[in-house]
């Protein structure tokens, strides 16, 4: 059999919130005994059809684990460009009391600018833990322009998995601190896309990546 993420997931409903930055959309996928809410967004050039928010949402309801994926406001209007940080910001805490609802811990998560999201606002929120997905360190070539403070400042359990490849910074570029773990993705670029001259085919990189995020959430005292 192969890979949970082969399998189409199971979406429930497809839930509008309104925030003060616009209407946002969250796309819910359920566990049946679910002992925690994933919540993940996009980046800023893509939405959550991108391959690994796919992954989680088909493989991580499978291990008790309610996957949120959701739309900023941004997306949802259908606009090509994101918005400054403080307005992804905004969109995200008009977004949290929907995912809350459920009543169980919330794990705040997204992709590349989501993931800066996620941290920024962890500890305002009261999440339970961050998963941050290609967390660009830095602008492609520009590493002095670092982001690490707002990595290191989430306040809670983080876990990043990062492409071993990403011009937004590799996995050794990223700072030791005790305050997160990291997962590198071999070969991976930002969107954890792998070449075809990779050891690894592109399924067995989303599994890596599916396979660590399991492991993290089974291990977070929630």
């Amino acid at each position: 059999m192969g890979p949970a993420f082969w399998h189409p997931a199971r979406v429930t409903k497809s839930e509008i919130v309104e925030t003060d930055a616009g209407t946002a959309r969250i796309t819910w996928y359920p566990a049946k005994k679910a002992r925690a809410v994933l919540a993940v967004s996009h980046g800023a050039g893509g939405g959550i059809e991108a391959r690994d928010l796919q992954a989680l949402a088909a493989a991580l309801p499978a291990h008790a684990v309610t996957v949120a994926l959701v739309e900023q406001p941004w997306r949802v209007a259908g606009k090509k460009v994101a918005p400054a940080p403080k307005t992804l910001d905004v969109g995200w805490r008009g977004i949290w009391p929907a995912l809350a609802k459920p009543g169980l811990p919330v794990i705040s998560g997204g992709r590349s600018a989501g993931a800066r999201v996620a941290c920024r606002t962890a500890t305002e929120l009261g999440a339970a833990a961050v998963l941050a997905l290609s967390f660009p360190l830095h602008p492609p070539g520009r590493p002095e322009k670092s982001r690490a403070d707002e990595l290191l400042g989430a306040g809670v359990p983080t876990l990043v998995v990062q492409g071993g490849n990403d011009p937004f910074g590799k996995p050794e570029e990223f700072p030791e601190d005790p305050s997160y773990e990291i997962v590198e993705i071999p070969y991976g670029d930002h969107g954890f896309a792998v070449p075809k001259r990779a050891g690894l085919g592109q399924d067995e990189a989303l599994q890596l990546l599916v396979d660590g995020v399991t492991r993290w959430a089974g291990m977070l005292s929630l």
